[in-house]
């Protein structure tokens, strides 16, 4: 019965997703959830182990690019197409993290743009033959019918989208509240505890550095099969601090704030690019106010408030009738 809380949160939560569709262009909305589900990688690694990442393009860029190559190439089903995906990201994690997470803080930070940077240029000009350079993979017409959920149709897509982002959702709640999660915590507090307690630190950062960088390869192999096309842009230079905004903006840590953030972030760049050219000028101001009053992002801020509200309401059950008197 205590799992009953948090599913009942996940379950609310992505039932008004899926009802803001009635409101919302379905496009918007399938943006911000795979968005989410790509700054979760993120918002798992800064808020859980410590490491700030300016390279997660370059996990989003083996995610799209991995599922790209196999439905321009390869083969139609996008099912399949999804899995490689997800499995060129997992091989990308599994060879640099064992490097990588040897190192600690800004070395971290620059060692990962680094990498994105790389790929950038690796798939603009080296491999400019496979890629198709600028001009990018094209694919949308490839993609086959497929029998319960068809992802060439965009309501279809919808579905699968909302779907999948319940089940990340869920599988990171399950690792906040495992011991795992609780080992990554404490490696981002005290490493020499968890060392004295036997266990590995560097084992514990390579565990969540794959399961963050294959978790943003997820949202790259579905930014490919929903849009059906894949260029450089995606693992841009001047877009490796998007998850990290995003994390911030939403509260680094949170369970939800990647929705919230990616649901103000992308709110925010449609509606003000209308009106201002440079409308990262205003994300910049709200991260500075964010980070001034305590840093704690949109869902941090609101997400007390919200549990004394709901605390009150369980309390405050109908009262006993007064008993009558004899008469």
């Amino acid at each position: 019965m205590k799992a009953l809380p948090w599913w009942w949160g996940l379950l609310l939560a992505f039932s008004l997703i899926a009802l803001s569709r009635m409101f919302l262009p379905s496009a918007f909305v399938i943006e911000v959830v795979i968005f989410a589900i790509y700054t979760m990688g993120c918002n798992f690694l800064l808020g859980r182990v410590g490491f700030i990442s300016f390279g997660q393009p370059a996990y989003l860029a083996a995610g799209a690019y991995g599922t790209a190559f196999y439905l321009f190439y390869f083969g139609t089903n996008p099912y399949i197409g999804l899995l490689v995906g997800i499995l060129s990201g997992l091989a990308v994690s599994v060879i640099v993290g064992p490097l990588f997470v040897r190192l600690r803080s800004d070395y971290f930070a620059l060692v990962n743009l680094a990498l994105a940077v790389i790929i950038y240029y690796l798939m603009q000009k080296v491999l400019a033959d496979v890629t198709k350079g600028d001009n990018g993979l094209w694919f949308l017409t490839n993609i086959s019918s497929t029998p319960v959920l068809d992802l060439g149709k965009p309501n279809h897509f919808f579905i699968f989208t909302v779907v999948v982002g319940l089940a990340v959702w869920a599988f990171y709640k399950y690792l906040d509240d495992s011991l795992f999660g609780a080992c990554c915590l404490a490696t981002k507090v005290n490493e020499d505890k968890v060392q004295f307690l036997g266990y590995s630190n560097f084992g514990i950062r390579l565990v969540a550095f794959i399961i963050a960088n294959t978790t943003s390869a997820l949202a790259g192999a579905m930014y490919a099969v929903y849009l059906g096309f894949v260029s450089p842009e995606i693992t841009s230079p001047a877009r490796v601090a998007d998850p990290v905004v995003v994390t911030i903006l939403g509260g680094t840590g949170t369970l939800y704030g990647p929705l919230v953030g990616a649901f103000a972030y992308t709110g925010m760049k449609d509606v003000i690019s209308k009106f201002i050219g440079n409308w990262e000028l205003f994300i910049g101001f709200l991260l500075v106010f964010i980070m001034l009053a305590g840093e704690r992002g949109i869902w941090g801020t609101l997400q007390p408030w919200l549990e004394r509200l709901f605390a009150r309401r369980r309390t405050s059950g109908p009262r006993d009738a007064p008993k009558g008197t004899r008469g």
